[in-house]
């Protein structure tokens, strides 16, 4: 049986998580460990990001047009990140900037999840049916399946792009 979206979505918010505290206990000289587990945190968040632009939002944007608000500044929040993570994904741990860098984005990645579930998320449940959660949990990993996993990718490149010219 498939996942509901939300329930999806919050799996990837705990796995995110996870990595963003051994990122932090890692300590100042681990480069490489800090270089490995960037290299996961980009690719979560740009297949986490992407399949929320592309599927989730969009839908409940359509479905519950009350939620606007809440998915616009999603977007500008997820454009952010892409902005961060794609500056990340060019940079050594040892580099000046990046442990700042990375403290930035997680902070803002971890404020986002936190907003999602405390505030977003029950709406969307509360506004959704049941099967309509499992539906778009089922599109969003088929989507997972073909998503891009760096912001390199042109299909990463294009939602950027989207989010500056939108």
């Amino acid at each position: 049986m498939s996942k509901d979206a939300i329930v999806l979505l919050r799996d990837d918010h705990k796995a995110m998580r996870k990595l963003f505290r051994q990122f932090e206990a890692a300590g100042d000289d681990a480069t490489k460990t800090k270089d490995r587990l960037a290299k996961q945190i980009i690719e979560g968040l740009t297949v986490h990001t992407y399949i929320e632009n592309e599927c989730m939002y969009p839908q409940v944007r359509a479905l519950l047009p009350d939620l606007e608000d809440d998915i616009l500044e999603s977007y500008e929040e997820h454009h952010v990140a892409d902005v961060l993570v794609f500056e990340l994904s060019g940079m050594s741990a040892d580099a000046e900037r990046f442990d700042a860098k990375m403290t930035v984005l997680i902070e803002n990645v971890e404020h986002h999840m936190d907003e999602e579930e405390i505030d977003w998320f029950p709406k969307v449940r509360a506004g959704l049916g049941r099967k309509q959660l499992q539906e778009l949990g089922a599109q969003m990993l088929e989507l997972k399946g073909k998503a891009p996993r760096s912001p390199a990718q042109p299909s990463a490149l294009k939602k950027a792009v989207d989010a500056v010219i939108a």
